[in-house]
């Protein structure tokens, strides 16, 4: 099993395989036509004979190798073992639709994971040190639903360590480069963050879907970054069970594809409930079906604008984006309202204490004695200190670090007890707004600034806790949000997205 290099040389992860899948000299306009399809439409032509799953996942596999530089993933299984698990999609897709039965929504459809979801028998590293040899022994329910909807786990997507970080730098596995960037070097724009190597991937056409995490925008700020659609549903609609933790009150399975029509399919695979997820949505309780289409509806949306989103931080080019994509939902019906959300400077604050505290409080298991990295030492102190010093990497000890002293005697008033009553305040600004303004949606940019650029040549520790400013209210709030691509920023040396 390969294993972590050091800090001052970060691992490159490459497809580990029997045989090299490029090996066979592959028509690459195959490839670029297969690859070039979404989701649904990659379902429609399997449904119609005109692809297999082994050839979705040949192409899938061909473009992982060639795009490895990016650093999108992590792991990536064995081929051998994918191509017969496609081989079988196919037979199974052609004896049901014999039968006249059912075909499962992703049957035969190459998707990736982030590794900060337990996969039985395959390596979950969190991308981190401190779990560099854990091998889970089970599956996350989210791994499970996806497996029973048919879909090919082709590996593990990289990620900023346990989910701390906006930029998907902070891993051993070497940063994820934005795969919209002129280079793969230190001069490479940013991928996004946490769940970097996702969003990478799926724009990168290395899969048709992704599912990663979100606790602060981890899943639609990358999304954003790249380009592809990111979707947080509504907290308790999909199981954590099988999640790493990071801050367990935040922490939302997300879904990273090219359209919404895709990432509605996933996510109708992976969201119910789940009796082994305390904080899983009652059955009862489970939001009824949606409509076929948005024509069931014949009420005029109305769409609230937050004057508080203004921020000094917005540049000008996102702004132009919110304004035009403003002027679109106008054009197509839409009654578009100015809202006032009072508390949302007060959000990133705020989650800034809240997300560090209960992180101090989950990753307390990893003590270099029973979880984790073995540390070295006489003591059992000693060998805590030692195992979480080389086992976690900056961002982690930095946020460690904060975490302990808000929940320390003298602060826990002061900051923790603060922070949480900020947070109510964020939802009822929502519930004032849904409620008393009558809106049915929020519009707001994504991130305040486009993608910015790996090696800066600064400590741009707070630009990544900054891009955080526009997502972090709706993970305060439980709400389910959305990031869509609208266009291509004029501003970017070579043209990154802008989405809202």
């Amino acid at each position: 099993m390969q294993r972590f290099q050091s800090l001052t040389k970060p691992m490159r992860c490459r497809p580990r395989s029997t045989r090299s899948i490029c090996s066979s000299a592959p028509n690459h306009d195959t490839d670029r036509k297969i690859l070039s399809l979404t989701l649904t439409e990659a379902r429609a032509a399997l449904t119609e004979g005109r692809v297999t799953a082994v050839e979705l996942t040949e192409s899938s596999l061909r473009q992982i190798e060639r795009l490895g530089a990016l650093n999108a993933l992590v792991s990536v299984r064995d081929t051998e073992q994918l191509l017969d698990e496609a081989a079988d999609a196919d037979r199974r897709r052609l004896q049901l639709q014999r039968d006249g039965c059912v075909v499962p929504a992703l049957l035969g459809v190459p998707l990736t994971l982030k590794d900060n979801w337990c996969t039985a028998g395959l390596r979950t590293t969190c991308a981190s040190r401190m779990l560099e040899d854990f091998v889970p022994n089970y599956d996350a329910t989210v791994s499970e639903r996806l497996k029973a909807a048919g879909g090919l786990l082709l590996g593990k997507t990289n990620m900023d360590e346990f989910g701390m970080g906006s930029s998907s730098r902070w891993t051993p596995f070497g940063a994820v480069c934005n795969p919209w960037s002129a280079s793969t070097g230190p001069q490479a724009r940013t991928a996004g963050g946490s769940s970097g190597g996702s969003a990478c991937a799926v724009a990168a056409r290395m899969c048709f879907a992704s599912v990663g995490s979100d606790t602060g925008g981890s899943v639609r700020q990358p999304a954003a970054m790249c380009g592809v659609v990111g979707l947080k549903p509504s907290y308790g609609t999909v199981s954590r069970y099988g999640l790493v933790a990071y801050a367990s009150s935040l922490d939302t399975p997300g879904v990273i594809a090219r359209t919404v029509a895709d990432a509605m399919i996933v996510f109708d695979a992976i969201a119910g409930h789940d009796p082994r997820d305390s904080t899983s949505v009652a059955a009862d309780e489970y939001p009824p079906p949606r409509p076929a289409s948005s024509s069931a509806s014949k009420r005029r949306l109305r769409i609230g604008v937050p004057k508080e989103y203004h921020v000094a931080e917005l540049d000008a080019a996102v702004l132009a984006a919110w304004h035009a994509g403003a002027a679109a939902f106008e054009a197509h019906g839409a009654e578009l309202v100015e809202i006032s959300l009072p508390h949302t400077a007060l959000a990133l604050p705020a989650y800034y204490i809240l997300a560090p505290a209960e992180a101090f409080s989950n990753l307390a298991r990893y003590d270099g004695i029973r979880y984790g990295l073995r540390g070295h030492g006489a003591t059992a102190e000693a060998m805590r200190s030692d195992a979480r010093r080389r086992g976690f990497g900056a961002e982690v000890q930095r946020r460690l670090g904060l975490g302990s002293f808000v929940l320390g005697r003298r602060a826990v008033d002061s900051y923790y007890h603060k922070a949480l009553d900020i947070r109510r305040r964020v939802v009822q600004d929502f519930d004032n707004a849904f409620s008393l303004a009558g809106v049915d949606a929020v519009l707001t940019p994504t991130t305040p600034f486009t993608s910015g650029v790996l090696d800066a040549g600064t400590d741009s520790t707070l630009d990544d806790y900054v891009q955080d400013v526009m997502t972090i209210p709706a993970s305060l709030a439980g709400l389910p949000a959305i990031s869509i691509p609208t266009q291509m920023s004029k501003s970017a040396a070579d043209g990154t997205p802008m989405p809202l």
